[in-house]
């Protein structure tokens, strides 16, 4: 069987986004094509680890780009449900920096995206790659450990000390995936204690027990109060004892045959020295992009795939339910509930993905398979047909059909009663349904298209784009246009804050914001967009 090609793209360029820039560019070469992040000032520390690699701000180019077939997202973790469900849609593997969203059934819904596009969905869980940790599940399996019995982790220090997440959540999830790795089930009970002392309600300090299945036992503890710091791995076995300590220098792996024999009824201690376990180091990034690699081209199934993502999460949500409780019964796992709003009369079918603070008013629909960004308003009677792609922040008034095959990014304005098209040619007679069907639509970041507006499908109306009320757009328009008529003409321009803008020798300042632009042939440049 052929190998699938490789064309890889980086989402994010922070501090961990430009590690993956570097490992990738050593790793790949040119099969690392760009770098997507918002902030331009990214761009020169991009171009300083591999100065062939095209940076840009435009993640729809990429998504749109034949030779990406595969992105590393490594952004904030408020949006990776969000821009993981957009790449998985537009055809592309993804591999997901912890956690993979920060709810467990933002995660089966992901889950569920990339089986149905038939992706890989990957979660960056790299400790998973570390060559001790693959030692230590290689003498669990070879049977030099015995059977499993308890597992304790250790990971402490003083700071980084967050505001937006508690200890549990920031240090707990390498701890929680390497259970699941080594011991290979899920747990059937979680406890959870800890400490507030910086912060209101944010933990500082906690300890989280876990019971597996054949009386394993597990606990974590977690801390960023701590004088140093500390990884320390220990895995009993009734053959023998593994620690693994990642903050040594040297002899990081020892391996402990000792253990409790009973002899004739009595417990007898068994004690045999230790030996230092030789593994051959990688740093686990390089191995973890390269086994991402190597499942993208072999169509392989990933070691942390997301099901691996959404048990820790599930295990996370588990153990923050008894951080908050007060009852010393362990409760049943709950799902958290929705962050957003769906009125009484309205439907969403099984099967969307609906961001935070979201608000679906009376009698709406949403069909299964869409996407829905944070911080959008659908008004009354609004219909999103299947596997829709609706960005953050977008507003979609009264009376409005959103359907299969249309996309809007982020800050796009829907006016009441406005009109989507997804088919040139309709007849009923022949029916034309299905995605091979539909010409797509796009309406790019921040646009807005006025009441009783119609859009014809097959054409992309550019970033901040102004259609006029009853306009019919029947061709592709430019970013900052503003279209009105039937069929619709430019007119003019407008700015992004959405003031029309007066030009005097191709260039304009606009009165309300001060942004400033130059026209070139048919095209509006802002040449201050910062502002």
């Amino acid at each position: 069987m052929s190998a699938n090609p490789f064309g890889l793209a980086i989402v994010g360029a922070g501090r961990w986004g430009l590690n993956h820039v570097r490992t990738a560019a050593e790793c790949f070469g040119k099969e690392l094509r760009a770098v997507v992040d918002l902030n331009p000032e990214r761009a020169g520390l991009v171009k300083e680890i591999s100065p062939e690699v095209t940076f840009t701000s435009d993640l729809a180019a990429v998504l749109n780009d034949s030779q990406i077939n595969a992105i590393v997202l490594a952004t904030p973790a408020e949006t990776h449900f969000t821009l993981a469900s957009k790449i998985l849609k537009a055809g592309k593997h993804v591999l997901v920096e912890k956690p993979v969203a920060l709810y467990s059934r933002e995660s089966r819904t992901l889950e569920k995206i990339a089986a149905r596009e038939n992706k890989i969905l990957m979660v960056g869980h790299v400790m998973l790659y570390h060559a001790a940790i693959q030692k230590i599940k290689a003498l669990i399996d070879d049977g030099t450990v015995g059977k499993l019995q308890y597992i304790y982790s250790n990971r402490l220090n003083l700071g980084t000390v967050r505001k937006e997440e508690n200890i549990l959540w920031s240090f707990a999830p390498h701890d929680i995936s390497i259970l699941q790795y080594l011991i290979g089930t899920d747990p059937l009970e979680v406890e959870a204690k800890g400490g507030v002392f910086l912060q209101p309600d944010i933990h500082d300090v906690t300890l989280t027990s876990l019971v597996y299945p054949n009386n394993i036992r597990a606990h974590i503890h977690v801390s960023w109060l701590h004088p140093f710091k500390e990884q320390r791995l220990v895995v009993i076995g009734d053959r023998s004892m593994l620690v693994f300590e990642d903050t040594r220098q040297t002899d990081k792996l020892i391996l402990y045959p000792k253990g409790i024999d009973l002899v004739d009824g009595q417990p007898v201690k068994r004690d045999d020295g230790y030996e230092v376990v030789e593994y051959e180091y990688e740093p686990p990034l390089k191995t973890e992009l390269e086994h991402f690699r190597d499942c993208v081209v072999h169509d392989r199934q990933p070691l942390s795939d997301g099901a691996n993502g959404t048990i820790v999460l599930d295990i996370l949500e588990r153990a923050q339910l008894r951080l908050e409780s007060k009852d010393p019964k362990q409760p049943e796992p709950v799902e958290a509930e929705p962050a957003y709003f769906v009125h009484p009369s309205a439907v969403v079918d099984d099967g969307c993905a609906i961001g935070n603070n979201t608000k679906i008013w009376h009698y709406s629909h949403v069909q299964s398979g869409t996407t829905i960004g944070e911080s959008c308003s659908l008004g009354q009677n609004v219909n999103v047909g299947n596997n829709v792609t609706i960005g953050s922040h977008v507003k979609i008034q009264n009376n409005v059909s959103v359907y299969e095959g249309v996309e809007l990014e982020d800050y796009v304005f829907c006016g009441p009663s406005m009109v989507f098209t997804n088919v040139l040619n309709p007849r009923c007679e022949f029916p034309q349904r299905g995605s091979e069907f539909y010409a797509p639509t796009l309406v790019r970041y921040g646009a807005s298209i006025g009441a009783n507006a119609t859009i014809v499908c097959g054409n992309t109306i550019g970033r901040f784009a102004f259609i006029g009320a009853g306009a019919v757009v029947v061709k592709d328009v430019p970013e900052y246009a503003l279209m009105v008529g039937n069929p619709a003409r430019q007119i003019g321009w407008v700015c992004r804050c959405g003031k029309r803008l007066e030009l005097a020798e191709s260039r304009s300042t606009c009165r309300h914001c001060k942004r400033e632009y130059q026209q070139q042939d048919n095209t509006l440049i802002c040449t201050n967009e910062g502002a």
